[in-house]
């Protein structure tokens, strides 16, 4: 039986010192990207396997991150935990992954196990605002995309995307609007909510007013069908013409409401969402929705984690609208179709 390949091995195959490949592969950011693929490619071509379990006794840590995700049938958190993973394996670091399913005690267990396997650190998506907040760690803890207790945060400017979205429909020519919410204890959702809503009250201020009608629920699909079977059951010119949702998942449950009640989208109803999860460019009509930039925030997460001394303060990435198929003009009141083309 072959002998496993050592470092030495590894160094010598990719032509490089042995301290490069252990630079490699314990994650420093300083090593060149040549040289980072000369080792990836050397350690993929002689399956060389780090002695992890040594190198954790040595330095009394592993080369793993954890991350914590909410929900992981959430299609964003899953686009999100692959981005992590990415961003981790670019940096020769592993990763574990945990569901907190929106449950504090579970999101603090998991935390609790994953220090004591030693990770490298941590990555959070908070379950609700609050929790974590009395965590001592030793190793740093980074938030993502919701807030997890005092740690630092990386996450999309949702109040600036959600405006965008605002920006979108205004101009289209929607005067009664109605926004279905995220949960208002995550930030998240507020954000979203608040950047929509002063965009709006912005507009009613300097151009014509608009009516806006808001609903809570959580970012899932039923949410959305619910919420939106309930705004559209009523007589056309009571109803809005368009709904922006808090989420892709609920813009897609709106999409279905409006598909059962026969009103068509976007002739009759303009449906948003935010996220641009991969269904959302699925789903009939394509959804217009906001961009969140998953593998740059994913790789600042990583990033500030690794850093030495781990970074400190928030980054916000800014969010990019997507305009497909699912929004357009308001339907022309009858009276007013003669000598318009529809």
């Amino acid at each position: 039986m072959s002998k496993m390949p050592t470092v030495k091995d590894v160094a010598e195959y990719a032509g490089v010192s042995v301290g490069t490949v252990s630079r490699v592969l314990s994650g420093e950011a300083a090593v060149k990207p040549l040289l980072r693929e000369k080792v990836n490619g050397a350690i993929s071509a002689l399956g060389y396997r780090p002695n992890v379990t040594a190198r954790a006794l040595r330095t009394s840590r592993t080369d793993v991150i954890g991350l914590v995700v909410p929900d992981i049938t959430n299609p964003f958190f899953a686009q999100l935990a692959a981005s992590v993973e990415r961003a981790a394996l670019e940096c020769g670091h592993s990763l574990m992954l945990a569901s907190s399913h929106n449950d504090r005690a579970a999101e603090q267990s998991h935390v609790s196990a994953f220090l004591d396997r030693s990770v490298r650190g941590i990555i959070v998506v908070a379950s609700s605002d609050g929790s974590g907040l009395h965590l001592e760690a030793a190793v740093p803890i980074i938030s993502l995309d919701r807030r997890f207790g005092s740690f630092p945060l990386v996450s999309t400017n949702h109040a600036q995307a959600a405006a965008l979205i605002a920006d979108h429909l205004y101009g289209l020519g929607h005067r009664h609007i109605a926004y279905i919410a995220g949960p208002p204890d995550t930030e998240a959702g507020r954000m979203r909510e608040e950047g929509f809503v002063s965009q709006i009250d912005r507009f009613g201020k300097t151009g014509e007013p608009v009516e806006l009608e808001i609903a809570y629920g959580r970012f899932d699909y039923e949410s959305g069908e619910r919420i939106a079977r309930d705004l559209l059951s009523r007589s056309p010119q009571d109803r809005p013409t368009a709904v922006a949702a808090a989420s892709d998942q609920q813009a897609i449950g709106a999409l279905r409401a409006a598909r059962d009640l026969k009103i068509d989208v976007p002739r009759k109803l303009s449906v948003t969402g935010f996220d641009d999860i991969s269904l959302a460019n699925l789903v009939v009509p394509r959804l217009t929705t906001i961009r969140q930039p998953a593998d740059t925030l994913a790789r600042r997460a990583v990033g500030l984690l690794l850093e030495e001394p781990p970074g400190r303060g928030d980054e916000m990435v800014d969010g990019s609208l997507i305009v497909r198929g699912s929004s357009g003009p308001p339907a022309q009141p009858k009276a007013d179709i003669a000598g318009h083309k529809n």
